[in-house]
């Protein structure tokens, strides 16, 4: 017999601040670099992009263009990703083509062919993508934010992209085999002595999913200014302020979302690497993976229960690929697959008195300012000065095929 779960709309405060004109903030960076002793005229410029959903991404990628293609440089993007895209060259240009890079008026060259760099003083190889590595400057652009399976002074950033995102998939499984916080930092040293790498593009993100910073770093800083960068970014980025919880219910994840398809950060890094159950949410059920994550689930097998939709969204072999590069074997495993929605949400409550239930639902693990929570987690709510009630307590709808229907509070659609 299927539950009658109700929830309630709660709107979480979280760090909005935010820079007023992307665009201009990233034309007065590229100037003051100053990009005119650095660019001359017929210089191929390589921009690397990588494979994650940032909110401004296009916006970004496209006034750094526009910053080179006013010097008369004759810029290219390069997909600068690792394994992600399926390992494949035609992969890694979709994902940018569905981020709308191609409407940026320049080429996309996309390859998995790499040359070796260098070597970091250990002896490990340091290997790029061939067409970055053949650019008279290259200029990563990518976000700035806490890695899913460490702590260091560089995790998620412009030093992992000149790694492992420009490593494709060889040079992403040299540096995990290797170790990557220690491994990361080695190579990216390398690719920065003996590469033009003349800036990188750092994107900071609040607690909306939107630059709260865009800051473009002269390529020899990019070792100093980046690890104030992860900080700021710590700081913004929002959490789910309950624990323990014995069902959160994520809607969607992906490889755009996050590189583990759900942040860690969120849902517990213990999940991926093992350790204290910090925070202790004893169940996760996730519904779908989004559509640009194509087909890339890695990060699934941290998932508890999924409907059989979710199995048929996945491509297995790009979440074996990227999941083995990344050395993170149990992010690959299928999670107790239930045939439907209501199913999975049955099965995370079974045995659990609805009353006092502690359940949380949540759209993402990046959007977290909308939360949908179960009665038992009210007090809290009216104890916590970041959360409050913005609607009345509704039950969860289904579909015909008995796939919840995400709500919407009446609040956010006054």
């Amino acid at each position: 017999m299927s539950v009658e779960l109700i929830l309630t709309p709660v709107r979480q405060q979280v760090s909005m601040e935010a820079v007023a004109d992307v665009r201009a903030a990233v034309h007065a960076g590229m100037a003051a670099l100053p990009l005119a002793e650095q660019v001359k005229p017929g210089m191929r410029v390589c921009v690397a992009v990588g494979s994650r959903g940032i909110s401004c991404y296009a916006e970004v990628v496209g006034a750094v263009v526009e910053s080179l293609l006013d010097a008369g440089a004759d810029p290219f993007l390069v997909p600068a990703m690792g394994s992600h895209g399926a390992a494949t060259a035609e992969g890694q240009r979709e994902v940018l083509l569905g981020y709308g890079m191609g409407k940026l008026g320049v080429p996309i060259l996309s390859s998995l062919e790499t040359v070796q760099i260098g070597s970091a003083p250990d002896g490990m190889p340091v290997l790029w993508d061939r067409n970055a590595a053949q650019a008279d400057a290259v200029i990563p652009v990518n976000r700035v934010k806490a890695h899913t399976a460490f702590r260091a002074p560089w995790e998620s950033g412009l030093f992992k992209m000149l790694a492992i995102g420009l490593g494709k998939p060889a040079g992403a499984d040299v540096i995990h085999a290797h170790g990557v916080s220690t491994a990361m930092p080695k190579a990216a040293r390398v690719a920065i002595a003996s590469k033009p790498v003349i800036a990188g593009v750092a994107i900071v993100e609040n607690g909306q999913h939107n630059p709260a910073c865009v800051a473009v770093i002269p390529g020899q800083r990019i070792e100093r200014d980046e690890p104030p960068l992860l900080e700021l970014a710590k700081r913004l980025q929002p959490g789910l302020p309950f624990d323990p919880l014995d069902l959160l219910i994520v809607q969607e994840m992906g490889k755009d979302i996050s590189g583990t398809g759900m942040d860690t950060n969120v849902i517990g890094m213990w999940r991926r690497n093992a350790g204290p159950r910090e925070p202790d949410y004893r169940c996760i059920a996730v519904l779908e993976l989004t559509p640009d994550s194509h087909g890339n689930a890695s990060g699934i097998g941290m998932a508890d229960l999924i409907p059989q939709r979710l199995v048929e969204q996945v491509d297995w072999q790009a979440t074996y690929t990227n999941c083995l590069t990344a050395r993170n074997f149990a992010g690959a495993k299928q999670p107790a697959t239930m045939p439907h929605d209501r199913a999975v949400i049955d099965a995370g409550l079974a045995g659990i008195d609805l009353s006092t239930a502690r359940v949380a639902l949540i759209k993402n693990t990046l959007e977290l300012s909308t939360l949908w929570l179960s009665a038992a987690l009210l007090a809290e709510v009216e104890m916590h000065p970041a959360l409050e009630v913005i609607g009345p307590a509704r039950p969860l709808a289904f579909d015909a095929d008995e796939r919840m229907v995400f709500p919407v509070a009446d609040a956010l659609l006054a």
